[in-house]
């Protein structure tokens, strides 16, 4: 396995950058609770307590700090994955709209993965990008 070319180590770490920087903005604005924190949490159906909206953001960071250290980025972004995941079917179930509510969980899940598979050869080789030969 060739290792990473300088721009794609740049690359991979710009996309994981932007990953960590957003979901730590998240957790802390989860963490204090702002009040536009407990408003989206009332516009999509889930309780407004303070608890509640803190262990969302606990829960959050965890997953973050995860993703940032190498020896346990793998595991980070299955979990970071899920959590947006569950962002994603809370703004579908209420009819949110679906380029910049639903699926924004699903961009922050591609850009945490791409991140990864760009900085870690161990990824890669699970999974390869092939290209179609041509017959012979």
């Amino acid at each position: 396995m060739k290792p990473s070319s300088s721009k794609t180590q740049w690359a991979s770490y710009a996309m994981s950058g932007l990953v960590v920087a957003f979901m730590l903005l998240d957790g802390g604005m989860k963490l204090v609770p702002l009040d536009v924190v407990t408003q989206a949490s009332a516009a999509i159906g889930y309780p407004t307590g303070a608890e509640f909206t803190r262990g969302l953001g606990l829960l959050g960071i965890l997953c973050t700090l995860l993703y940032a250290m190498p020896r346990t980025a793998l595991l980070g972004a299955i979990l970071l994955t899920g959590y947006m995941g569950g962002a994603a079917a809370s703004h579908l179930r209420v009819g949110n709209p679906l380029f910049t509510h639903v699926l924004f969980g699903v961009y922050i899940a591609i850009l945490a993965w791409g991140g990864l598979y760009l900085r870690d050869a161990r990824i890669r080789a699970l999974l390869p990008w092939r290209t179609a030969r041509a017959e012979d």
